[in-house]
């Protein structure tokens, strides 16, 4: 048996090993679509979190599937942390996750009690999302890969899909920007202890508590931010009805961060959200930082919520109750030749 050890990072780990954006929208487009199923509410076409698709009047089943290879050493983090990034995409549409199978892709050759320590974390995230861990299926890979096929349900009538923003609303986010450079810089081993337990305390905290929360307030939309950044997944959930204005001065993010850009401790994923998003957005500030902090790809990234204005303000009190540091970082505007202004 080989001797135990850490992960080995990949070059890629956590979600910035997604395909970019654009490559991705140009290989979906050519597939072949076929007849419509009026139950099909939400399918790959609307850029969405999950698929959802009505089974009877009252009931909707809300799937999703997201596995990566590892962003930290940790194997039993690491399983916590591709748990509770695969839940979350049921939380973003607003459901409840209920079931959810294991994905492994393992080297033989490696000790197993790597791979039970990170099936071990997983399971236990699949456990406070008070779902069921029902099986799942494994091969042998060259890399660790992990994550979860996870089954929600939802009333048809209570899902929030992409492209509802109603202008006027105001954007709350969840969780704090930065974890794709504080894991940059814990890869070049030059990270603070304080950014790189907060990044890692971000990233393993489900979703669920806020998308519940949400669920009490006059909530039209809501994406995660996940490996394509705020800026495209803001984008995605925008549509092509509406515009919006980024509060870049109210936007949290893990205290460490501007340190690491200034050491250009940043992803190659992040450069291709930001080929992107070419023409879709405007910085009024000169502000690398900024810049990067937004186009950076985020692991199990907090929620980004279109809320109507008169009910922000108290549903971002309830978040912040959680421990969480959310913040209003912009609104929702008429559609405007600009997609997104960063003020």
């Amino acid at each position: 048996m080989a001797e135990q050890g850490p992960i080995v990072f990949c070059t890629g780990g956590g979600c910035t090993a997604k395909l970019g954006a654009g490559v991705l929208s140009r290989i979906l487009e050519k597939l072949p679509r076929g007849e419509k199923d009026p139950d099909l509410l939400v399918g790959y076409d609307s850029r969405d979190d999950a698929a959802v698709y009505r089974i009877t009047e009252d009931i909707a089943l809300v799937q999703t599937v997201d596995f990566f290879p590892p962003m930290v050493d940790d194997p039993y983090t690491f399983g916590q942390i591709a748990a509770a990034n695969a839940l979350s995409d049921i939380y973003a549409m607003g459901g409840t996750a209920k079931t959810a199978l294991n994905i492994v892709c393992f080297p033989e050759s490696m000790d197993l009690n790597i791979l039970g320590k990170i099936l071990t974390g997983g399971a236990e995230k699949v456990e406070e999302a008070e779902a069921v861990l029902a099986g799942g299926h494994s091969i042998q890979d060259a890399d660790i890969k992990y994550g979860l096929s996870v089954t929600g349900v939802i009333h048809p009538d209570q899902v929030l899909a992409n492209q509802n923003c109603h202008p006027g609303d105001m954007l709350i986010l969840t969780k704090p920007l930065g974890v794709g450079i504080v894991c940059t810089a814990s890869r070049m081993k030059d990270v603070r202890e304080a950014d790189y337990e907060l990044a890692v305390k971000s990233m393993t905290t489900l979703n669920k508590y806020a998308s519940a929360l949400a669920g009490n307030y006059e909530t039209h939309a809501c994406t995660d931010v996940t490996g394509f950044g705020f800026l495209v997944h803001l984008n995605e959930l925008l549509g092509e009805n509406c515009s919006a204005r980024i509060f870049s001065d109210a936007v949290p993010f893990i205290p460490g961060c501007p340190a690491y850009v200034e050491e250009f401790y940043i992803t190659a994923a992040g450069q291709r959200n930001r080929n992107h998003m070419k023409g879709k957005v405007e910085f009024q500030k000169e502000s690398f930082f900024m810049e990067e902090l937004l186009f950076d790809p985020q692991t199990s990234g907090g929620l980004l919520l279109s809320v109507q204005k008169e009910d922000a303000e108290g549903l971002l009190s309830e978040i912040r109750d959680l421990g969480l540091p959310a913040a209003i970082v912009g609104e929702v505007t008429e559609k405007e030749p600009l997609k997104i202004l960063v003020e």
